[in-house]
């Protein structure tokens, strides 16, 4: 008994926290790209499905603990496999993968650990199983190890633990599960292989950090410093007297650039005398060194994370280092939007510095509600300014659109909008007029005796008066593309389809429907689901076992895009916090280890054999709808949506999943062990979808709410698979 229920709890912990490993890992492969992490979820989900349904038909403890001990070996060597794949793959240093050699790397850096977390299950369920215990309670147990597992991981992110090393403790745990295991007669060669390997994984974790460096410089000729932290890997290095830093191995500044230079001056030129100014991420890339030259009373810099500039702090320029410890520099580490709100203080200059909107976490840095935040903050007369990358000469219709998406959201707030096109396009937005001819900007230069390197009277000039300085805000005002909102993040289809055209260029130029356009809602989705889901419902009715992998794999889809729209929704209005968002995780998974043995005893109490049992699938696919009702009221800003109430919804939402595998587990079984793969196989499959579509469809195309409406409209259907 005491040996299926700790092989069931460390799957769930040991598969969890691999998870959390390779997907940090991957992160940083693809270059911070977030639409990376959403595949490889549903990669790892559809993997560990495939796992569950080739595992074996006759459990045994050995042959689990041979799977443990194989999960240890291959977690490690994902993470070696990832640091290398450009070069294995034959990329070129600092540039993407070609797509197909992309996504080979990524499903071969999933495949050992994903298919044997399904396998694991399939042998610790199957061992709980031949003891007369229950399906449903089998998923309970593994839930739970699942939330230790990412609780563990949080706890370990948040004190700095780096990647390599929570890799090698992950395989340390699985190799103490091992050794748990292997009690038996004949089981002797087992042990000594899992002491072994026990033996150099300790080695490996002693050694971690000189191994973690060399394996950068793989990456990167000239390394200096390297370091993981909650929001990613940032590293610096030095070739030919120039320090480059990467955020997640892409390039987020070089000190011989212009860039910085460019925003400041830009944006501080247009106003008559910036003495309190703001700076709402970045600064330490050269943009407070510049600023001060305007001879500031103050300036607030405001970032997510200070441990970057501590770990750089002694290999950057002599000024930026001086910039940072300027008495008119105050550092805050907090986030931007909860800054603005909690900040009793006004700005002449509120400058956005954070990184393009092109994922969830950033794209509420460019929304109505955040330049609305921003106007509350304004001194008369005061300016609020960001940058989006463009290109020089050629704007495409995703460029303009997702462009135009962030210009209507600033016009909305403020009635004066400038806009300087470029490489890097400048907007800047105030209550007041803003400077449209050069002349104002070139005295004021000349007033304050700036000396630059690119800002200069000529460039100047020409920004003001070349042809794209008109037909750019032209081609922006007319653009038939809703504002980027909270609700409706505009700019993240966008975003997807930008990083698809760097592989598929033609896409650049196509105009595809529902991207951008009218607001789409329940009648679109109603279409989608009202047509042919019913038909596939009622015909699986024929088969019970078509009918409980089906309802089982609406759970999952449920449950995932529910979650994704409740954590999104959390992040848009309360901020990036890693360690919320690892505890509305752990929420999540609470519900679930929760609500599979409840319903499990309240079906058993009732009876599988009477038909009234019914009600407590009816009863669950009804608490969905609620639940996400609940989360519409949430989302549009009927209630405060805090840490508390995103969590108890996550919660109740994990109940329901588990409830409802519990049920699929249940009804119409005699034998547990036969549906152990495929009911758990459906649930990761309608899990891995929930995590692909509804992330790169259904909330880019039909926002927030609409993706809730449509949940509910599947609930409600799902009713014909009870």
């Amino acid at each position: 008994m005491i040996a299926d229920v700790a092989a069931l709890f460390l799957t769930g912990l040991v598969s969890l926290f691999g998870q959390i490993v390779l997907l940090r890992e991957l992160n940083v492969a693809f270059y911070g790209i977030e639409l990376i992490y959403l595949i490889a979820l549903g990669v790892w989900m559809l993997l560990t499905a495939v796992g569950a349904v080739i595992g074996g038909r006759r459990p045994s403890a050995g042959r689990t603990a041979v799977l443990f001990l194989c999960f240890a070996l291959f977690l490690p060597l994902g993470v070696v496999f990832l640091r290398a794949s450009r070069l294995l793959l034959g990329g070129i240093p600092g540039a993407y993968l070609p797509f197909p050699r992309q996504m080979a790397a990524l499903v071969i850096a999933l495949l050992p650990a994903g298919l044997l977390s399904g396998l694991l299950f399939r042998e610790a369920a199957g061992l709980h199983a031949e003891r007369g215990r229950t399906l449903a309670g089998a998923y309970g147990i593994e839930s739970a190890g699942g939330l230790a597992g990412g609780l563990l991981a949080t706890l370990c992110l948040r004190y700095g633990v780096q990647n390599l090393p929570l890799a090698v403790a992950c395989g340390l745990i699985a190799v103490a599960a091992a050794l748990f295991l292997f009690r038996g007669k004949g089981s002797r060669p087992g042990r000594v292989v899992a002491v072994v390997l026990a033996a150099v994984l300790i080695a490996i974790l002693y050694q971690s950090p000189l191994l973690d460096r060399r394996m950068t410089g793989w990456n990167h000729p000239g390394l200096l410093v390297t370091r993981d932290s909650p929001y990613g890997r940032i590293t610096a290095t030095a070739l030919a007297g120039q320090v480059s830093v990467f955020d997640n191995d892409a390039l987020a500044f070089e000190t011989g650039g212009t860039e910085a230079e460019l925003f400041a001056h830009l944006t501080a030129l247009q106003h008559p005398e910036p003495r309190r100014i703001l700076v709402l991420g970045g600064g330490w890339d050269g943009t407070l060194r510049e600023l001060l030259r305007h001879r500031p009373v103050r300036i607030d810099a405001v970032v997510l994370d200070l441990e970057p500039i501590a770990l750089l702090r002694r290999h950057l320029p002599a000024e930026i280092r001086a910039s940072l410890t300027d008495p008119a520099v105050r550092l805050t580490r907090a986030d931007p939007r909860q800054f603005l709100k909690n900040s009793g203080f006004a700005w002449d200059l509120i400058l956005v510095g954070m990184p393009e909107p092109s994922s969830g976490e950033t794209n509420r840095f460019y929304t109505r509600e955040f330049f609305a935040q921003c106007a509350a903050r304004l001194h008369p007369g005061g300016i609020v300014a960001l940058r989006l990358p463009t290109a020089e000469n050629l704007w495409t219709p995703l460029t303009t659109r997702r462009t135009a998406s962030v210009y209507h959201a600033l016009a909305s707030i403020f009635p004066e909008v400038l806009v300087l096109p470029g490489a890097m396009t400048v907007m800047t937005a105030s209550a007041a007029p803003l400077p449209r001819s050069p002349e104002i900007l070139t005295d004021r230069l000349r007033e304050r005796e700036l000396k630059t390197r690119l800002v200069s009277p000529p460039y100047i000039r020409y920004l003001f008066t070349n042809d794209r300085f008109a037909d750019v805000e032209k081609r922006l005002k007319e653009a038939a593309v809703p504002a980027n909102t909270d609700i409706r993040p505009v700019c993240y289809p966008f975003a997807v389809m930008s990083w698809l055209a760097r592989f598929f260029p033609k896409l650049a130029l196509a105009e595809l429907p529902g991207f951008g356009a009218a607001e789409n809602g329940l009648a679109t989705i109603g279409w989608i689901l009202g047509i042919g889901l019913p038909l596939l419902f009622f015909g699986s009715r024929l088969r019970p076992a078509w009918r409980r992998g089906l309802l089982a794999a609406v759970a999952g889809f449920l449950g995932i895009v529910s979650e994704a729209v409740l954590i999104l929704a959390y992040q848009a209005k309360k901020g990036v916090l890693y360690q919320d968002i690892g505890l509305l995780l752990a929420a999540f998974m609470a519900g679930l280890a929760l609500g599979a043995p409840v319903l499990r005893d309240l079906i058993l109490g009732t009876g599988v054999r009477k038909k009234w049992v019914r009600g407590w699938g009816v009863a669950l696919l009804a608490g969905f709808g609620l639940l996400d009702f609940a989360a519409i009221v949430i989302v549009t800003g009927g209630a405060a949506g805090g840490l508390l109430l995103t969590a108890g919804l996550l919660a109740a939402t994990g109940f329901q999943v588990g409830g409802l595998f519990a049920y699929a587990g249940l009804c119409g079984v005699r034998e547990q062990k036969k549906v152990i793969g495929p009911l758990y196989a459906a649930d990761l499959i309608g899990g891995g979808l929930g995590a692909i579509l509804g992330s790169l469809a259904l909330i880019p195309i039909f926002g927030l709410t609409g993706t809730l409406k449509g949940m509910i409209l599947l609930a409600a259907l799902g009713i014909l698979l009870i």
